[in-house]
């Protein structure tokens, strides 16, 4: 992690945890942000930037993934005790938007079987697309809950038409050394995707979901 030293970031991550679990420790999970501000960048010009990593640390635990399966991967899904829908489910939306938007909001991610991927643009229209959560796709060859763990896992960075960005990188359960090794592959890879590299990077904070942005860069 060339531009952020090692010491200031394990000094802010030890604020950061000691703020949220002291005396204002909030009654549910927070989560740990990256937040990104970039320079010398021009999104109306400038190749607009994405990219997947997948974390060493799960940082969102209750990122909810839901299967769009075809028989086999329903009945896995139901037997893993995970939420599915088939495509008779996802026909009685009857492209209705509202009730298509509706459902995506009930789920962080959607994995799909290849029977069913190539048909959801027909079947629910671009209502999935949309909202940035298109499914993935999952083989017959996979490990269900292995590629859900995956999934969990999986940051995505995608630059739209402002030059600040978020990304969840963990949450305020983990342990330092959790939190400093999701937090470095994240700032690496982003840093990777830049035209100029770090020339890109105006600032870096780490915040927690209720907390106050620390600088680390």
């Amino acid at each position: 992690m060339s531009k952020v030293a090692k010491d200031a970031l394990q000094e802010a991550i030890r604020t950061m945890l000691g703020a949220s679990l002291g005396d204002d420790k909030r009654a549910f999970l927070e989560s740990v942000e990256l937040q990104i501000g970039l320079k010398n960048y021009d999104p109306q010009k400038d190749k607009r930037f994405s990219g997947t990593l997948k974390l060493p640390h799960v940082p969102r635990p209750k990122y909810s993934v839901c299967i769009l399966g075809d028989q086999v991967h329903c009945d896995q899904a139901k037997a893993a005790a995970l939420p599915y829908m088939d495509i008779e489910g996802l026909k009685k939306f009857n492209k209705n938007k509202k009730l298509i938007k509706k459902f995506a909001k009930q789920y962080n991610a959607f994995l799909a079987s290849e029977a069913l991927i190539k048909q959801i643009p027909r079947i629910l229209g671009p209502g999935l697309n949309k909202v940035g959560k298109f499914p993935s796709l999952i083989t017959h060859d996979d490990d269900m809950p292995g590629k859900v763990a995956e999934t969990k896992a999986t940051i995505k960075f995608q630059l739209k038409k402002v030059l600040c960005l978020g990304v969840a990188v963990g949450n305020v359960s983990m342990t330092p050394e959790q939190l400093q090794l999701n937090i470095t592959l994240a700032v690496n890879y982003l840093v990777s995707l830049l035209k100029k590299n770090w020339q890109n990077v105006k600032s870096l904070h780490l915040k927690t979901s209720m907390g106050k942005p620390i600088r680390i860069y």
